[in-house]
This record gives C-alpha cells, sequence and structure tokens, in this order.
C-alpha cells in the first residue's frame, strides 16, 4: 500500500510540475512573441493551408491544442473568423500539439536541472525584456522535463506489479478500449499535452507496449475535444459548429485509423527503433496525415457540419460581442478583443451622435428612442470593458500591454461621455417639441455645419483608433482648435440675433446648450486620439 501511495504522490507530482512547466514556457513565448500572437491571427485568409500553418503556430506559442482550440472558437463566436478558417487552423492545432509529444519523448531529463538554472539566471539577472522572457521559456522547459523525469522515475515500482501491466496490455490488444482510455485521461487533466507526457512516461519504464501506447495516444485526440466543447456552450451557432467539427474531424480520424491500424502500426515501428519515440511519431503521424487528408475537402466537411448543425443566428446581439474570458490565460489577444469591443463601442457612439441631431431636425420619436436605446447599450459596455480590462490587468503582462490597457481604459471613458452628449441632444429635443421652440433657418443652418464638422471629428478620431494611424489622430487633435473658435464664432452669432430679436430667448438657451454639447464631443474626440499617442 505504502509502494501505491509512493507511486501516486510522485505521480501527481511530477504530472503538476509537468503542466506548470508548459504554462511557464508558453508564458515566457507568448511574451517573447508580443503582439505577434494577435499579427498571425489577423493574417489568416480564406486559404486553407495558410489557416492551417497558422493553427501550428498558435499551438505552438501557447503549447496546448486544447486552449488554441478555445481560442479558436471565441474568435469565430466574436466574428473575427469565419467556420472555413476555423477549421484549417483546427487541423493546424492538432498538428501542433504533436511536437510536446516529440520532445518529451527524447530522454532529455538530464538536462532539465541545467535548463532550470540558466533559465531562472536570465529571468533574474537579464536586463532586457526578451532575454527575460527566453529564459522564463528555458526554465518551462526545465520544469517540464524534472515532471516527466518524477512521473517516470515513480512508475519504476510498477514494473513488478503484473496485474497493472496485463491491465496495460489489454490496450493493445483490444485498441478501442486503450482509445476510450485514452480519451477519458485527456478528459481528467483537461490537457492532451499532459496526457502524452504521462503516456511517454510510461513507455520509458518499458510499462507500455507500443501498441497500447498508439491506443492511448489516438485517444488523447478524442479527449481534447471536451474543452472545446465546453468552451462552446453560450456560444452562437458558428461557435458550436466549430467545436463539433473538430469532434467529428478527431472522432473521424480515430475511427479511420482504428480500421487500417495493422498497416499503421508497421509504418510507424520503421520511424523509429525505440517506443517512445515510436508512439510520438504515431500521434504526429496521424494528425498530419489527417490534415492532408481532408485539407483539400475543407469546404465539403464545412457544409457537411452546416448542415449536422442546422439553424440560422437569430436576434441582435445584446451587451459585448468580442470580450471572451476563455482568452484571458492569453493577454494580447485578450487585448486585441477588448480593443475591438472598444472601437465597436465608438462607432455606436457616433450612430448616436448623428441620429439624435437628425432627430432633432425631423422631430422623430423614433429615433429619439433608438438613441436612448443604443445609450444603454453603451452604458453596458462601458461596464463590460472595464471590468474585461481590469481582468487582463490580473495577468502578468509586458509594459507595452499595461500601456495599451491603460489607453482603452480611457478611450471607453471618452467614448461613454460622446453618448451621454448625444441623450442630451435627445433630451433637448423633447423639450423643444414639448415648448414649442421655434428656431431660425440661420440657426439651423449653423447647428448643421457644427454637427457636420463635429461627426466628422469623432469619425476620424475613431478611425485613426481603430488603424493606429498617428497622422489621422495628429489631424484630429490639432482640428479641436478649429471646433473651439467655431463654437464662440456661432455664440457670437446667437447673441448678435438674440439682440436684434431675431431669436426667441428660450430657443436661444436650447441652442446654446446644443453648441456646448457637440464642443463637448470634439473634446473627447481629441482625447480619443490623444490615447493613441499615449499607447505608443
Amino acid at each position: 500500500m505504502g509502494t501505491i501511495g509512493e507511486v501516486l504522490v510522485g505521480l501527481l507530482g511530477g504530472l503538476g510540475l509537468f503542466i506548470y512547466g508548459m504554462q511557464i514556457m508558453s508564458e515566457g513565448m507568448q511574451k517573447a512573441a508580443g503582439d505577434k500572437l494577435r499579427n498571425i491571427l489577423e493574417v489568416l485568409t480564406k486559404n486553407p493551408v495558410i489557416a492551417m500553418f497558422t493553427g501550428v503556430i498558435l499551438t505552438v506559442l501557447v503549447q496546448s491544442s486544447s486552449t488554441s482550440t478555445v481560442m479558436i472558437v471565441s474568435f469565430v463566436n466574436a466574428g473575427l473568423m469565419s467556420l472555413g478558417q476555423a477549421v484549417g487552423t483546427i487541423f493546424g492545432a492538432n498538428i501542433g500539439t504533436t511536437i510536446t509529444a516529440q520532445v518529451v519523448s527524447f530522454d532529455l531529463g538530464m538536462f532539465a536541472l541545467p535548463a532550470i538554472a540558466v533559465g531562472v539566471a536570465l529571468n533574474s539577472f537579464a536586463k532586457r525584456r526578451l532575454k527575460k522572457y527566453v529564459g522564463r521559456s528555458i526554465l518551462g522547459f526545465g520544469i517540464l522535463f524534472l515532471g516527466l523525469t518524477m512521473m517516470s522515475d515513480a512508475m519504476v515500482p510498477l514494473r513488478e506489479q503484473e496485474m497493472f501491466i496485463n491491465m496495460l496490455k489489454q490496450f493493445g490488444a483490444f485498441p478501442a478500449l486503450g482509445v476510450l482510455a485514452g480519451a477519458m485521461f485527456t478528459i481528467a487533466v483537461q490537457s492532451s499535452s499532459a496526457a502524452t507526457g504521462v503516456i511517454i512516461a510510461l513507455t520509458l519504464q518499458d510499462l507500455l507496449t507500443f501498441e497500447s501506447g498508439v491506443a492511448l495516444i489516438l485517444g488523447t485526440n478524442i479527449g481534447t475535444c471536451a474543452t472545446t466543447l465546453v468552451a462552446s456552450v453560450g456560444s452562437n451557432l458558428a461557435a458550436r459548429r466549430t467545436a463539433a467539427a473538430h469532434i467529428i474531424f478527431n472522432t473521424i480520424g480515430t475511427l479511420l485509423i482504428l480500421i487500417i491500424l495493422s498497416p499503421f502500426s508497421e509504418i510507424v515501428r520503421m520511424t523509429a527503433d525505440t517506443v517512445p519515440r515510436q508512439v510520438a511519431n504515431a500521434h504526429t503521424i496521424f494528425n498530419v496525415g489527417m490534415a492532408v487528408v481532408f485539407l483539400p475537402f475543407t469546404n465539403k466537411f464545412v457544409n457537411l457540419v452546416i448542415k449536422l448543425i442546422p439553424g440560422e443566428e437569430t436576434g441582435i446581439q445584446q451587451g459585448s460581442k468580442y470580450l471572451d474570458k476563455r482568452v484571458l490565460a492569453t493577454p494580447s489577444v485578450a487585448i486585441s478583443n477588448a480593443r475591438k469591443e472598444v472601437i465597436r463601442m465608438g462607432k455606436l457612439a457616433h450612430e448616436m451622435v448623428d441620429e439624435a441631431y437628425e432627430s432633432f431636425l425631423e422631430k422623430d420619436f423614433r429615433k429619439m428612442k433608438l438613441v436612448e436605446q443604443k445609450e444603454d447599450v453603451v452604458d453596458q459596455l462601458e461596464k463590460e470593458i472595464s471590468t474585461y480590462l481590469s481582468a487582463i490587468s490580473y495577468s502578468s503582462l509586458t509594459t507595452s500591454q499595461s500601456k495599451q490597457v491603460t489607453s482603452l481604459m480611457n478611450a471607453i471613458n471618452d467614448i461613454e461621455r460622446v453618448g451621454d452628449h448625444s441623450e442630451n441632444l435627445v433630451n433637448l429635443t423633447k423639450a423643444i417639441i414639448e415648448d414649442n421652440l421655434p428656431f431660425s433657418d440661420t440657426a439651423i443652418k449653423e447647428l448643421s455645419d457644427f454637427h457636420e464638422k463635429v461627426s466628422g471629428m469623432y469619425q476620424k478620431a475613431i478611425n485613426a483608433f481603430e488603424d493606429e494611424d498617428y497622422e489621422k489622430a495628429r489631424e484630429v487633435v490639432e482640428y479641436d482648435d478649429v471646433i473651439d473658435e467655431m463654437e464662440k464664432i456661432l455664440r457670437k452669432h446667437h447673441m448678435m440675433r438674440l439682440n436684434e430679436k431675431r431669436c426667441h430667448p428660450s430657443s436661444g438657451v436650447v441652442y446654446l446648450d446644443i453648441l456646448s454639447n457637440f464642443e463637448r464631443i470634439g473634446d473627447h474626440s481629441t482625447n480619443l486620439s490623444e490615447a493613441i499617442f499615449g499607447d505608443d
């Protein structure tokens, strides 16, 4: 009993170190890559081959196919990726996860402690951030192999447990049972890479035959789909189809290999002399082979998924569209999502500016109601984005990422105020209608000109923010003086009309309030553009 307890402690402790090492290595690689991770995702095209290679790179960076496929589901849910792009990326994610198996299949345990020493030294004493991040990656690599060595050493006593060895042999004799066991274990540890690490550790101690190892490794491909399935709960139809595509692809692939398991095994045996290497190669050949077979039929596969998961998206999405808590562990992606939500919020506020003024010109209650509804959405978005950015702040961020979060926080405050000023315009219009206040043609013409200039200024500020266009942002900041001067001139014109009794005094008060709200929108446009420079 004591032996079993020691085995369990060593196995679980080693597994914990293995997973922790993967996390540290992933964090270091992501920080070293910086915003390149976001850029990688943004170059996706409809070309399935490019999407597949993107999936490989993404999974290598985050060190987990489960994490990368969850990210893919969130991108589809946010409308950043089509189902066709997602399918190609999933093919690549499956290939990317085999790299971990390839690395750990080599007996590199002797390098674990030196890697930890080098990693700690770089992380602690290097002056350049990039070297620190590389050091963190090396540290994670060392901890990963230390965990693998601990798991392997902990299993030595199991060599004498005949019942345990016979049970493992059953996975080779009955491959379907091995696939099921591999899937269940992967679901339990929530990581196909971790499950693969345990399987490799078993083969290193000769506790697993080649046949059993292949069956278990095939099962990890099905088990990893569980995380994607959970991630799709509550998502839109396209995201649910993406999760379904992952499950269907991996399940069909596994069933095909089970049918041709004997010739597949013979091919794999020829690739290496040791069982750990053979099992790792089986994992790679399976995933590369399935991707190559399915890739030319991506569109047909997508159509199959659509037929199996039919339906149409209904209704207008309320609240945030791009914010997804499932990617908070990857700050560069989470910040990119938050940025897209801020831009969406900014465009919504711009619609409010124009619709509020149109409701004034047309005395249109329907547009007034629309502005009020959008104001509720803008207020809700401010709260959701603020909460999301605060959650990102709890992560370990680079200096650049911290500046981006601060910039986005400032931006949502200015955009929310633009929404407030638009609502103020609606309330002023209601007062005009209730009191039947007259406005001269000259006053209307002046307000229309002012609205056009302010609306254009705010539109340019949003475009500059979206495109990170410093030249446009500079133009907006410089244009603020033009808006301020124009407001002064219009106020002077108003006072002249008032003195000449060409303007109703009560109308004059409202006129000045409208001017003031437009001028404040101009100020917030300037703040929004200045936030771009603060992001630099």
